[in-house]
């Protein structure tokens, strides 16, 4: 299950990406919902035989309209407050060697606990990621199996709810994600901090390697969301954490040799 934002993403491949005085030209794009809630729910859908469930907010305006069309196609059972306000949009820039840049537009919609969703479900879940929503929402989704979420949710609330989960997963070259271990009121079950083609680090645990780039890396653009899917997706099959681990990894390869923000999922190795 997940619980998060949903962004209207553009990704266009540019020939390099913006600098001051220079024009940029992009020779490929497309538009597709995308953002960190969205990568989860579309990958734990491709992972698991069981319905995963997918709460959200979406503005009532022609993008929302379309992000619910297109994650409804792609197998997602959708939850979704909608607001009388325009869905968040983006733009991802990506260069000739992966990287990609991240603008977005307008304020990040999300779920909170007095929106008529059906909450009652929380508890019967195996899982549950968080990637967006109020303290009342993370206190109720306790309630799940297993419990992870992702810094951005933010530090100090995590700290005023007062309990134990059982990931905190995020990048530790992102300044909206960095964080230290002493700032936790409350230690996780496991600290997974990435660190891009470097590996990561996992507490307790270790460092861990990056999985091998067998193809090309064309955009890295959900990289570390597919590999959060993985990471949930362990936990609550009971794996041990390296085992879970090997999965996120592969997962994060994976979606950096697609354009776009979806990793393909067929012929799993790990």
């Amino acid at each position: 299950m997940q619980l998060g934002h949903i962004e209207w993403i553009s990704f266009l491949k540019v020939d390099q990406l913006p600098k001051p005085g220079i024009i940029s030209h992009s020779n490929n794009s497309y538009d597709m919902p995308a953002g960190g809630g969205s990568v989860i729910a579309k990958t734990l859908t491709e992972l698991s035989k069981n319905e995963v469930h997918f709460f959200t907010s979406l503005g009532n305006d022609f993008y929302g309209k379309q992000s619910y069309k297109i994650l409804k196609d792609m197998g997602i059972n959708l939850h979704v407050a909608w607001r009388n306000k325009p869905t968040r949009k983006g733009f991802s820039l990506i260069d000739k060697t992966g990287e990609r840049s991240i603008t977005v537009i307008g304020e990040r919609l999300e779920p909170n606990l007095k929106d008529k969703l059906n909450w009652s479900i929380l508890e019967k879940m195996d899982g549950v990621f968080l990637t967006a929503g109020d303290i009342s929402l993370l206190i109720e989704s306790r309630k799940a199996k297993v419990l992870c979420l992702t810094p951005r949710f933010g530090i100090d609330k995590i700290n005023k709810t007062n309990i134990k989960f059982d990931g905190l997963i995020g990048s530790n070259l992102d300044s909206g994600e960095y964080f230290e271990n002493n700032d936790l009121k409350i230690k996780p079950r496991f600290v997974i901090k990435t660190e891009g083609e470097k590996g990561g680090i996992c507490i307790p645990g270790g460092r861990y390697q990056a999985s091998n780039i067998k193809l090309k890396k064309i955009d890295s653009y959900g990289c570390g969301d597919s590999f959060a899917a993985g990471i949930l997706y362990g936990l609550a099959s009971n794996w041990d954490i390296e085992k879970t681990i090997r999965l996120g990894r592969v997962l994060g390869r994976n979606c950096i040799e697609n354009f776009g923000p979806y990793p393909k999922i067929s012929n799993l190795k790990f």
